[in-house]
């Protein structure tokens, strides 16, 4: 009678965890916003920031690293570290999505607005 017990609370938690998962699941896909700009550092070092209306490629630390902005999402294309996890990574275009690329020390950032504030698309 216990084991049966035990597997019925075992149920009803594994339940309860995963209406939690999903629900929290639902409000991050539905809150989520497209980012604006797209922010570069360089072994911490903020190096530029890049607007995500404007299609363009942007060479990042002498050449380590290729930037594509496209369609309002950035990506990196290219990558001179051994594993490529970077450009593998693919789109971003939410905010607080990132691309990190370890070896040469550089993140790609997708935020809301510039530095001082001001939303770039007002």
């Amino acid at each position: 009678m216990e084991k049966k017990n035990a597997y019925k609370s075992d149920i009803i938690l594994i339940s309860v965890l995963l209406c939690l998962a999903l629900i929290f699941g639902v409000v991050l896909f539905v809150t989520r916003r497209n980012g604006s700009v797209v922010v570069v550092e360089i072994d911490g070092v903020e190096v530029g920031q890049y607007i995500l209306d404007k299609d363009a490629e942007y060479i990042l630390n002498n050449g380590t690293n290729i930037l594509k902005i496209e369609d309002g999402e950035a990506f990196l294309i290219y990558a001179d570290c051994p594993d490529k996890t970077c450009v593998k990574t693919g789109k971003i275009r939410y905010v607080g999505e990132s691309i990190i690329c370890l070896p040469n020390k550089i993140s790609v950032v997708i935020r809301s607005n510039t530095s001082d504030g001001v939303d770039l698309v007002s």
